[in-house]
């Protein structure tokens, strides 16, 4: 889990970004320091909850094992998974993430509605870690 990144669980679980108050220019990961416009000279950030809703720009599947520092167990085969693009419903900004399990690219279209929600990342005896995931709306899993 990266801190500050999301926060909550169930329905309330929510991507966080920060917004400038200058500009009003979002963004996704955080930015504590300064505003990323490069327009804008500010340097007051707050925290915002981003929207849990967005529609699909543009998805791949991943079909090899990233390296490090990802986390995978090197004995077990490689399972490959669905990397959604989605552009948030009101922040019109794209943010990229895993498609929770059992979604794959023949599932996808560009422009569909998803959701995000919380997904497990990497799991051993110590640690979950966490991290967030796309959902095709009116999908359960």
């Amino acid at each position: 889990m990266v801190a500050g990144w999301f926060a909550g669980d169930g329905d309330d679980f929510r991507l966080l970004g920060t917004r400038c108050s200058s500009c009003s220019s979002v963004f996704f990961p955080r930015e504590d320091a300064h505003c990323r416009n490069p327009d804008c000279s500010g340097a007051d950030l707050e925290e915002v909850p981003l929207s849990r809703r967005g529609r699909v720009w543009s998805y791949t599947d991943a079909r090899y094992r990233p390296p490090s520092p990802y986390v995978t167990n090197p004995e077990l085969p490689w399972e490959p998974y669905a990397l959604i693009a989605v552009e948030l419903e009101s922040e019109r900004i794209v943010v990229l993430g895993q498609a929770v399990p059992g979604v794959t690219v023949a599932d996808l279209t560009v422009g569909m509605e998803v959701e995000v929600v919380a997904g497990v990342l990497h799991e051993d005896a110590e640690t979950i870690c966490t991290t967030w995931q796309w959902r095709p709306t009116g999908v359960t899993s």
